[in-house]
């Protein structure tokens, strides 16, 4: 699976204190259509460019990226988004919802069009990490825009039309690159962003109102710059450590601590601010922090294994990236059916059975990976990921409204952003620890079989499998290819317990953060009845309904 696109939820500028006059339906829908285009950039590109890792990969068709610089190519961008999402949020509330959503679109269609041509793996991460920010102004700007343009009533359905199109999004991204990846050369994958963008820009300008709050919040440079440089520190460590094939290295666990350090202070920083970017003290609760952290696991888990899947399917597998992406879909389709299917059934029973049940379903499915070799029947891997999709969505929209639902409508923004902020971090640990996973333990596999190859051989065969590849090829070692897939499937195998480990804690966390309290209020006394007035039909329904 790969990383979704984040979750359209009402940001904190949904609690302004002046509420305007709706606009008519026909114009709330008109609206509403600009805003799911607009959205669609972020939608495709959650998903588009993992079917790209393939020919960026490789030294002829792409870039020649090390697994480190595709990991940076996925994280800069997740980084961005998760630390500007704040300031976004508060440049809305200033300058107007419009004028930020201008801004974010003409800066992601600049950012997408010099991704494009980037010449080096470092020019497609900074263009992509530019990419980051102009989602982080478009996110919080489109969930404003929804809140003062619907009223209470109708803004669940606008957001419930907003996540439905964020499947479709999900689903059509990676089909969408196997189509330009089989025509043109992998810079399409984001040139196709900037048509898209010239069309949003004349939307938005034509048929946007320019809301703001009545009330702009300030802006919070401490907790930007030390979100960003904790979360980048930590991010670096783990990519390191892929790199170097070693957790002991200075640089490698020195960036780490450092990290962490700095995400405490973050921490620290935001408890003592009155109205912080960020809120820590909502993980007070406990249904709140475990609901979080296990969409955090979730989304950990789901970019961890979209990593070395892209890999699986295009390269040991041999398969097209159209193909591959095809053959990925049933698991974006089994989100889309899973979320409405365990909003039902969690009505009926409860949140805390029907996810923690369905989360394990999903982790097992993950697990079942490390079973997979060149030559299993490839309808197989359809099937897990349809099941794997679906137990996912049967997670995501259900442990989302009981986590906002368990706040007052006053701390529903706060919360929103801390929810948002920890799915897009559990974004980038799952891109950094998935890829270093599997370059660690591939690194491991291959050198016994790279004794008494040349220098450069073996140094190229050391990185990456893709290269390994394309040297066996140039020099017509066969036996070179199949150690670079042994070792692949070997280093997959351990990556797909990994990541079941990682959703089997979420089910864990959700299983005990969500348990009944122990303690229920006691029942209000009542006059005893009058024999002569009770019914005997009212009377035996009292006493055998379970409360």
């Amino acid at each position: 699976m790969s990383s979704a696109p984040p979750s359209p939820l009402p940001t904190a500028t949904a609690t302004a204190t002046a509420t305007p006059a709706t606009p008519p339906p026909g114009r709330q829908r008109l609206i509403l259509g600009v805003l799911v285009f607009a959205q669609l950039l972020i939608w495709l590109d959650g998903t588009i460019l993992t079917t790209a890792f393939e020919t960026l990969a490789d030294p002829d068709r792409g870039l020649g990226a090390t697994p480190g610089q595709l990991q940076w190519a996925t994280g800069a961008y997740t980084l961005a988004f998760a630390c500007l999402m704040f300031t976004g949020g508060a440049l809305g509330d200033r300058f107007g919802h419009r004028n930020t959503l201008l801004a974010g679109m003409a800066l992601f269609g600049a950012a997408s069009a010099l991704a494009a041509y980037a010449a080096t793996p470092g020019q497609l991460i900074a263009a992509r990490a530019v990419m980051g920010a102009g989602a982080a102004l478009l996110v919080p700007a489109t969930m404003a825009v929804i809140s003062w343009t619907f009223d209470a009533k109708g803004r669940p359905a606008a957001f419930g039309t907003l996540s439905s199109f964020a499947g479709v999004g999900l689903a059509a991204g990676p089909v969408l690159a196997g189509v330009l990846l089989a025509t043109f050369w992998w810079g399409s994958v984001f040139l196709v962003n900037v048509p898209v963008v010239l069309l949003g820009l004349g939307f938005i300008a034509r048929y946007v109102p320019n809301s703001r709050s009545p009330k702009a919040r300030r802006l919070d440079p401490a907790g930007l710059l030390l979100s960003t440089a904790g979360l980048g520190s930590l991010a670096y460590g783990l990519i390191r450590a892929g790199q170097d094939a070693s957790f002991a290295q200075p640089r490698v666990w020195g960036s780490t601590a450092a990290g962490l350090a700095l995400i405490a202070v973050f921490v620290v920083t935001e408890l003592r601010i009155a109205h912080p970017s960020f809120d820590p003290r909502l993980l007070a609760q406990r249904r709140f922090a475990a609901g979080n952290l296990t969409l955090m696991t979730v989304f950990m888990a789901m970019t961890s294994g979209s990593f070395y899947l892209a890999f699986y399917l295009q390269g040991t597998r041999q398969y097209s990236a159209l193909d591959a992406s095809l053959l990925a879909l049933p698991g974006a389709l089994g989100v889309i059916v899973g979320s409405p299917v365990a909003v039902r059934l969690a009505g009926r029973t409860s949140v805390r059975l029907v996810s923690s049940a369905a989360l394990t379903v999903a982790a097992l499915g993950m697990g079942s990976l490390a079973l997979f070799d060149a030559a299993t029947p490839i309808g197989w891997y359809s099937l897990v990921t349809l099941v794997q999709g679906t137990a996912i969505g049967m997670v995501i929209a259900p442990v989302t409204g009981a986590v906002l639902g368990s706040l007052p409508l006053e701390r529903s923004g706060a919360g929103s952003a801390v929810n948002s902020t920890l799915r897009q971090t559990g974004s980038v640990l799952g891109i950094a620890a998935g890829g270093t996973i599997t370059s660690i333990v591939y690194r491991r596999s291959i050198d016994g079989s790279l004794t008494g190859l040349p220098d450069p051989v073996r140094e190229q065969a050391r990185v990456s499998a893709e290269l390994a590849r394309h040297v066996a090829a140039a020099t017509h070692d066969t036996r070179l290819a199949a150690a670079a897939d042994s070792a692949f499937l070997h280093a997959m195998h351990v990556g797909a317990l990994w990541t079941a480990g990682f959703a089997l804690v979420g089910a864990v966390v959700l299983a005990i953060g969500f348990r009944p309290d122990r303690r229920t209020a006691p029942a209000p006394a009542r006059p005893a009845p009058d024999p002569a007035s009770q019914e005997p039909g009212p009377a035996l329904a009292t006493r055998f309904t379970r409360p």
